[in-house]
């Protein structure tokens, strides 16, 4: 008899990330429209998912700390180009790593300062 210990599967992204924030939540945080919103979406400022029994249109709410944000389209543009979808992005930016300098995700380290690390990693991460 074989010892296999059941492998647990890996959280889905919405459970990764935790904390979302819908378009109408969104536009009402930063004062304005739900269009703005959209906007920022669609020219990759924030990325989004769609989660929920209802599958809603959300944002990360960690996106929008004042301390990530500004970090976000270009570490956004380095994961793309290296080949990964916005699902695989979000997956690899909330994902815990203990190598970072920050224990924790890629998303914690941005919030940190370590923008530099990251992104390398990212660069590392798509090739």
């Amino acid at each position: 008899m074989t010892d296999q210990t059941p492998t647990s599967p890996e959280p889905s992204l919405e459970d990764l990330v935790g904390s979302w924030l819908t378009v109408p939540d969104i536009a009402e945080r930063l004062g304005i429209p739900l269009s703005g919103v959209r906007r920022l979406i669609e020219e990759r400022e924030l990325l989004s998912a769609r989660i929920g029994e209802r599958r809603v249109v959300a944002v990360p709410e960690q996106f929008l700390l004042d301390e990530v944000y500004p970090y976000l389209r270009g570490t956004f543009t380095v994961l793309a180009d290296g080949g990964m979808g916005d699902e695989e992005i979000l997956q690899w930016l909330f994902t815990p790593d203990p190598t970072l300098r920050v224990p924790g995700t890629p998303v914690d380290n941005l919030a940190a300062g370590f923008k530099t690390e990251v992104r390398r990693r990212a660069m590392e991460q798509a090739f």
